[in-house]
């Protein structure tokens, strides 16, 4: 399971898409919409992408860490549109044959995913809105 969706997100279901008989270990990475980032309180996010290019962006990324892993299954699923404190944002769930190899694949779908698909978030504060690039810096200005 790949996609860019405005729904919320199902952990559960989309966790359970990476099991089967073959698979030992699963892990699953979900990022939340935090209620402070840089000592502001945050309101909202609101995430934008390019869909079909994010789409491609993220079956790429699933089939590379398919290859350098050697993990069996893999999930990705990235929120867009406004999201709550609270809210899901995105999800990526790794099955493999043994934990290490899952856990290593997820750490580097997510890290890679911030850097590489694009897909922006705009981060409305008390006070005022920024467009954050990177993992944890907001852009000057």
């Amino acid at each position: 399971m790949i996609a860019v969706q405005e729904l919320p997100l199902d952990v559960g279901r989309i966790a359970g898409t990476v099991s089967g008989t073959e698979v030992g270990g699963v892990v699953t990475f979900v990022g939340n919409v935090r209620a402070a980032n840089a000592g502001r309180v945050v309101r909202r996010l609101e995430y934008h992408a390019y869909p079909e290019m994010a789409q491609r962006e993220l079956e790429r990324l699933a089939a590379e860490a398919r290859r350098r892993f050697g993990v069996l299954e893999v999930a990705i699923v990235h929120r867009t549109g406004s999201l709550e404190v609270g809210d899901v944002a995105v999800v990526i769930a790794v099955g493999a044959a043994h934990r290490a190899e899952a856990f290593e694949a997820a750490r580097w779908l997510i890290d890679t995913l911030k850097r590489t698909v694009p897909i922006w978030k705009k981060e409305l504060f008390e006070g005022g809105e920024v467009w954050i690039e990177g993992p944890e810096e907001p852009p000057p200005g």
